[in-house]
């Protein structure tokens, strides 16, 4: 039987062509989004693998008692699930919904079309990893995390698949006692 050899990750920014006024211009895209390749599932399983190692590597405090991992809405869900597999972590996703539903956590995504999203059955003492495809400002996720803390909750770390390295999302972050990890990171214009 011929083994699959599979490619590396990867990533790269490209110019959207329709932006909103608050929206970002440029778009990062990666090897597991879809867009240009089809993903074969084993890519998908080996990132959250790799992802959960450097997680363990370089955020180890706490992260045996992680009660989920929460995950954004849309470009976060692959990761979420992928490091949710290998981790053996259940998780949750926050949504751009405002539905009437227990343990609300109401935060913003600022270079966003729709900014607020909602994380919900957030309850005083959940121990959570905040997952997402890319970080760019580290905004969206700063916010997120005085959000959890206001509500009880400990985000304990950041993980994501691409780190934009230009925009200061890892020093805000770590200001907040927040470790990022990411599986690559890339230069964007700044």
């Amino acid at each position: 039987m011929s083994e699959t050899v599979l490619p590396s990750f990867s990533a790269r920014i490209v110019e959207r062509l329709s932006v909103g006024a608050t929206s970002r211009r440029e778009r990062v895209i990666h090897s597991l989004d879809g867009l240009e390749d089809p993903v074969h599932p084993d890519a998908l399983a080996n990132s959250g693998a790799h992802l959960w190692r450097l997680l363990q590597e370089q955020a180890p405090d706490g992260l045996t008692s992680v009660d989920f991992l929460l995950g954004l809405d849309a470009g976060g869900i692959l990761p979420t699930i992928s490091l949710a597999g290998a981790a053996r972590l259940p998780y949750k996703i926050a949504w751009k919904l405002h539905l009437p539903l227990d343990g609300a956590v109401r935060f913003s995504e600022p270079h966003a079309m729709r900014t607020d999203v909602f994380a919900y059955g957030i309850t005083p003492g959940q121990r959570t990893v905040i997952v997402d495809d890319e970080i760019t400002t580290g905004r969206t996720l700063a916010d997120l995390t005085h959000r959890l803390r206001e509500a009880g909750a400990v985000p304990l770390a950041a993980a994501c698949l691409v780190e934009d390295t230009t925009r200061g999302a890892r020093d805000l972050l770590s200001d907040l006692g927040l470790p990022l990890v990411s599986l690559t990171t890339i230069e964007g214009a700044a």
